[in-house]
C-alpha cells in the first residue's frame, strides 16, 4: 500500500453514528486515509494528532456545531480546507460558512458522486495555491498577479482578496466603473481555481435583449417560443464544472434574478419550455459598474440574490485613484502592441508621461490602452510623445494649464506675449496648436513671432516662426 501524504488525510465531523460511519468508509474506498469525531470539540482534539488537510463537518451538532468548529480553526490559523454538511434548512447558514473560510457545502442526504467530484477538486487546489505563491514572487518582483497589472496599495488589496475567493467555489461579486478589468478579474479568478481546465464563460446582461437574456442563460427547447426552432444549450450548461461570469447584473430582470438564484442555492433549473430539471456544478462571478447598494435599495438587484452573490466582494478601484501604477500599466500594453503593430516604441517621454499623471481617465485602464495603441502605431521613433497623443487627453481640464496673472500697469503688448509663449509652451511648440487656442490664424502667429524676435527677444525666448 502506497504511503498517504497529510494532503490526501480526510476527518468527518458527524454527530450521527450511521452517518458518520458511512461516509469514512465510503472516503476511504476513494484512497483516502480517514478517521472520524462526533463533534466539533472531538474534531480539534483529533486533528493534533491526525493532522488532516481537508474537514468535512455536519453544520448542527452538540457541543460546538460546524461553524463553532470553522472558526476556532481560523482562530488556529491552520491551512485546512473544510467543507460543510447541510440540511435544505439551513443552506443561509452554510452560506455564513462559506463566508468563515469553508470552501464549499453539499446538502444532504450527500450523493456520492458529487462529494467524491469536490474532494477531487479540492486536492487540486494544493497545486493552486502553490500557483499563487509564484505569483506572490511575481507580484513582489514585476509589480503584476497574473495578467492584473499594478503594485499600489488598492490593487495589493484587490489580490488578496483574489488570492483567498479563487481556491473556493464560493460566488464573487465585482464591483467598478467601466474599463477596470472585471472580466479581467473573473478570469484570473478562474485561472487560479481548480477549474482552471475547464470553461470560463462570460456573458453581459446589458448587451442582449431583455427578451433574450433568460434563453441565453438557461437554454431553451425546440418550440419554447417563437422562433424556437431547435434546443439550445444555455450559459449554465456550458459553463458545468466551470465558471460563469455575469457582467451587469443589475441590468437583469427581476424574473430571472430570481431564477438565477434558485439555480444558485439548488444548483438545478430547467431550460424555457423544459420538463426536466438539469443538475450543474458552476461557480458564478458576477459584476456591475453600478452601486450595488444603491441597485438594492431602488429594487432593480434582489437584496436576497445580493447577499448570495455577495460571499467575496471585490471593489476595483478606478484608474485616478492608482496613477502611480501608471508606468506598470503603460509598459505592460507597449509589450502586448509593439510586435503587432511591428513597432519597438520602448517608453512614453517625459511630457507624455506627464499628461498621463495629469489626465483622469474616465474609461479608466479600457481608455489607456487604447491610448497607448493610437500612440504607438503614430510613434515614428523610440518614445511617445505629446504629439501621438489624442486632443481629448492633451485639451482635457484634467491636464494642468498654466496660468498667468497680469497687473495693473502690465502693456497689451507684453500681455500679449506672456499669452503667445505661454501657450506654446502648453502645446510643446505645436504652433498650429496653439494658433487654434489663440483664436488667430497660423500666419497670424508666425507674424506675430517675427516681430517679438524683432524687438529684440532672445531666440532661447521665443521659437522661431
Amino acid at each position: 500500500m502506497t504511503s498517504t501524504t497529510s494532503r490526501d488525510r480526510v476527518l468527518i465531523v458527524e454527530d450521527e453514528p450511521a452517518t458518520r460511519l458511512g461516509l469514512t468508509e465510503l472516503v476511504r474506498t476513494w484512497g483516502f486515509a480517514t478517521e472520524a469525531a462526533a463533534d466539533g470539540d472531538e474534531a480539534l482534539q483529533r486533528i493534533t494528532t491526525f493532522r488532516p488537510s481537508i474537514i468535512i463537518s455536519d453544520l448542527v451538532m452538540p457541543r460546538m456545531g460546524g461553524l463553532e468548529l470553522l472558526r476556532a480553526l481560523k482562530d488556529e490559523g491552520g491551512n485546512l480546507t473544510v467543507v460543510i454538511l447541510t440540511a435544505q434548512g439551513t443552506v443561509e447558514t452554510a452560506v455564513e460558512a462559506i463566508k468563515e473560510g469553508a470552501y464549499d457545502y453539499l446538502t444532504k442526504p450527500i450523493e456520492p458522486q458529487r462529494l467524491k467530484i469536490l474532494l477531487d477538486k479540492i486536492v487540486e487546489r494544493q497545486d493552486t495555491l502553490r500557483e499563487v505563491k509564484v505569483l506572490r514572487r511575481q507580484l513582489r518582483d514585476h509589480g503584476s498577479f497574473g495578467r492584473m497589472i499594478g503594485s499600489s496599495a488598492q490593487m495589493r488589496k484587490v489580490y488578496h482578496v483574489v488570492e483567498q475567493a479563487a481556491p473556493t467555489s464560493a460566488s464573487v461579486l465585482i464591483l467598478g466603473e467601466s474599463g477596470t478589468g472585471k472580466e479581467l478579474v473573473a478570469q484570473t479568478i478562474h485561472q487560479l481555481s481548480p477549474r482552471a481546465q475547464m470553461p470560463f464563460v462570460p456573458i453581459n446582461c446589458a448587451a442582449i435583449p431583455e427578451t433574450l437574456l433568460e434563453s441565453e442563460i438557461f437554454g431553451h427547447e425546440k418550440g419554447a417560443f417563437t422562433g424556437a426552432s431547435d434546443r439550445r444549450e444555455g450559459c449554465f450548461e456550458l459553463a458545468d464544472s466551470g465558471t460563469l461570469f455575469l457582467d451587469e447584473i443589475a441590468e437583469m430582470t427581476p424574473a430571472t434574478q430570481v431564477k438565477l438564484l434558485r439555480v444558485l442555492q439548488e444548483r438545478a433549473f430547467r431550460r424555457l419550455g423544459g420538463r426536466h430539471e438539469q443538475v450543474v456544478d458552476v461557480r458564478v462571478i458576477a459584476a456591475t459598474n453600478a452601486n450595488a447598494a444603491e441597485a438594492v435599495k431602488s429594487g432593480k438587484l434582489r437584496e436576497d440574490l445580493y447577499y448570495r452573490l455577495n460571499v467575496f466582494a471585490i471593489e476595483l478601484p478606478p484608474l485616478r485613484h492608482r496613477k502611480e501604477d501608471l508606468p506598470l500599466l503603460i509598459q505592460a500594453f507597449l509589450a502586448e502592441l509593439n510586435p503587432r503593430n511591428g513597432k519597438a516604441v520602448s517608453a512614453a517621454d517625459a511630457d507624455a508621461m506627464r499628461i498621463f499623471e495629469q489626465y483622469s481617465w474616465p474609461g479608466n485602464v479600457r481608455e489607456l490602452r487604447n491610448v497607448i495603441e493610437r500612440a504607438v502605431i503614430l510613434a515614428s521613433g523610440e518614445f511617445i510623445e505629446p504629439k501621438h497623443l489624442p486632443p481629448l487627453i492633451t485639451d482635457s481640464p484634467g491636464s494642468v494649464t498654466p496660468t498667468m496673472s497680469i497687473q495693473p500697469g502690465t502693456t497689451v503688448e507684453e500681455a500679449e506675449r506672456r499669452l503667445i509663449l505661454m501657450t506654446l509652451e502648453h502645446t510643446r511648440d505645436n504652433k498650429t496648436r496653439a494658433a487654434e487656442i489663440l483664436g488667430i490664424s497660423l500666419k497670424t502667429l508666425h507674424n506675430k513671432l517675427n516681430k517679438l524676435r524683432g524687438r529684440g527677444a532672445s531666440r532661447e525666448e521665443v521659437p522661431s516662426a
